[in-house]
């Protein structure tokens, strides 16, 4: 994606640490797919690099922590743990040392499954995770479903994960219906992630899939956050060109809604904030 001259304009320079953990490294999922003995060697890689601050866990499902490779000595890697078939397996997982030293679980990022109610997928996790421990979200489905699991989420501990992409199109949601899982999270109190389709700064086709872009969801969280409603939301995440005016404290504040991206790519976000002139540093090949 070439942004030279088509992209936001901007009216603050923001530094790594504006952004930090940020990026979810997903390097595992589609469409990268790479092999988790490439992955964690590919994020200590990460964890070096002068974006580093940017960096926040590697993801990895659940049924490959029995997999994770031995870490050089005085490594590290912090995990954020999905559970596609819902919480079965959540307190076996949580409560267990990870095969491998160096490794800790901080997140989990947990799917509803069908005929599960939020309220008893809830509490399976209340049991599991104990407060201040690891951080919960709970994946969003995109189905009637949706508003009665954001009900259920409004003043709990845990967060929201949004689905915002996949390999085709139908994978994609709409501006509006993005807008609408962002207005309700915000007017219900409730942080939130994106994960796949959103590793771009602004929104773009790619072949037959019109993609998001991560900027324009913080532009339209910030507005969230200041009374908009999803009509308005809607608009700023269907902007090809948006004015990127958040400054460093407005960035933070909105970003303790939006807490970060699930992306198989690290280097795309990032060099689309060094091509945008939001950030300085090199361009990672």
């Amino acid at each position: 994606m070439d942004l030279g001259g088509t992209g936001p304009g901007v009216s603050a320079a923001l530094t790594p640490e504006d952004f930090r953990g940020f990026l979810h490294d997903a390097a595992m999922f589609p469409p990268g797919d790479l092999p988790l003995e490439k992955a964690v060697p590919a994020h200590l890689e990460h964890q070096r690099a002068w974006y580093r601050k940017m960096v926040s866990f590697l993801v990895v499902p659940a049924a490959r922590l029995d997999d994770l490779p031995e870490l050089p000595d005085g490594g590290s890697v912090t995990l954020s743990v999905t559970f596609p078939q819902g919480p079965d397996m959540l307190e076996q997982v949580v409560t267990r040392v990870v095969p491998a030293p160096g490794y800790d679980i901080e997140a989990t990022e947990i799917a509803v499954p069908e005929g599960v109610t939020p309220e008893d997928l809830l509490s399976v996790v209340d049991e599991a995770l104990h407060p201040g421990e690891v951080t919960g979200y709970v994946e969003v489905p995109r189905d009637d479903r949706r508003d009665a699991v954001l009900d259920v989420l409004a003043g709990t501990r845990y967060g929201a994960k949004f689905r915002t992409g996949g390999l085709t199109p139908e994978a994609h949601p709409s501006e509006a219906e993005l807008a609408h899982l962002i207005h309700g999270a915000v007017t219900r109190g409730l942080y939130f992630k994106c994960t796949a389709g959103l590793h771009h700064a602004v929104r773009h086709t790619d072949g037959d899939l019109e993609q998001h872009g991560f900027l324009n969801v913080l532009l339209a969280t910030d507005a969230a956050l200041d009374g908009a409603g999803p009509a308005d939301l809607a608009a700023l995440l269907a902007d090809r060109s948006p004015a990127f005016t958040l400054d460093a404290a407005r960035l933070t504040a909105v970003r303790r809604v939006f807490q970060g991206i699930g992306t198989c790519s690290i280097a795309d976000p990032v060099n689309d904030l060094l091509a945008l002139g939001l950030i300085e540093g090199n361009r990672i090949p």
